[in-house]
């Protein structure tokens, strides 16, 4: 992994090279309230967005609090949320969750990530997300582009997108985590690409592990 001087200045790079978190960001999963920002997380798994997208609509139309939702039956839950796949699991991980919600919460989603986690269906990824873009907390919510991201340039080491978070609390410097996931994250759509990454614009090319082997192995078989 790179050295924490290499990494502050590769969030100092991408800070300056990415338009980052603007006045109308609205996150990735755009709802209006907790309780919908989480269910639209768990809806998103496994999902391409405009799959989400059609999902969370058609659910919302039906029900929009906990109460509601747990007066749906299963089969018709599932029926509105078809379009994000795994529509089953997704709908016991929902009512799971609503009864917790109610049960143990007073219908009140919690605001710290150990709350988060410790409801049905919420792993790392969603907690930091709510956390992020509906609590407005000082976190890098790791989705796939910023873990590939992170692990090709070398700021982590981690095989999963979870421990690729935990890295990232302790390598992150402390004023990156506000908006280190829009950079990242923007930084992974744009240039740092799944295929046929585009490093001859890359701002951090000359700091990146990927890029450095990339030429050592090019140079090897001149």
């Amino acid at each position: 992994m790179l050295n924490d001087t290499d990494v502050e200045t590769i969030f100092e790079r991408l800070r300056d090279a990415m338009p980052g978190r603007t006045a109308d960001a609205k996150g990735p999963k755009d709802q209006p309230s907790p309780f919908r920002s989480c269910i639209g997380c768990m809806l998103s798994a496994q999902s391409l967005d405009r799959n989400t997208a059609a999902a969370t609509t058609a659910l919302f139309k039906l029900a929009t609090t906990p109460e509601a939702m747990l007066a749906l039956d299963d089969a018709t839950i599932a029926a509105a949320i078809k379009p994000c796949g795994l529509y089953n699991m997704k709908a016991r991980n929902i009512r799971k969750f609503c009864e917790t919600l109610i049960g143990e919460h007073g219908g009140v989603v919690p605001d710290t990530r150990e709350g988060l986690l410790k409801m049905p269906g919420i792993g790392r990824k969603c907690a930091d997300i709510v956390m992020s873009f509906t609590f407005d907390a000082d976190v890098i919510a790791v989705d796939t582009h910023v873990h590939r991201v992170c692990n090709r340039i070398g700021l982590t080491d981690a095989k999963t997108a979870d421990k690729t978070a935990e890295q990232l609390v302790d390598r992150a410097p402390d004023w990156a985590h506000r908006d280190g996931h829009f950079w990242l994250i923007q930084f992974g759509k744009r240039i740092c690409v799944a295929r046929s990454p585009k490093c001859d614009i890359c701002p951090v090319s000359d700091l990146c592990e990927c890029y450095a082997a990339q030429q050592t192995e090019k140079d090897l078989d001149e």
